[in-house]
């Protein structure tokens, strides 16, 4: 039954999570950029909207706590526009 668990937590590491159409664009942002946004939206780090360190994308692009992720997202409406969230 253990074997069983393992060989599905190994295949489930080797899923490239970035191909699936339900996973948006994520981009982190290098220092310069993050304190451009910061500075261009007049906000703070605790004012944008969190995601957890241990989410599977965060996991992938290896982020650190503080760093803050631009997400590209298609509307059927605004065509494509930018989410920012910062790691916890």
């Amino acid at each position: 039954m253990a074997e069983k668990t393992k060989e599905k937590i190994q295949s489930s590491e080797e899923i490239d999570i970035f191909l699936s159409n339900l996973v948006p664009k994520h981009e982190l942002l290098d220092d310069d950029e993050k304190k451009r946004f910061l500075n261009e939206f007049n906000v703070s780090e605790k004012q944008l909207p969190k995601i957890r360190h241990t989410d599977p994308v965060i996991k992938r692009l290896g982020a650190k706590k503080g760093d803050v992720i631009r997400i590209e997202r298609k509307s059927a409406t605004a065509g494509e526009y930018y989410y920012y969230r910062v790691v916890v």
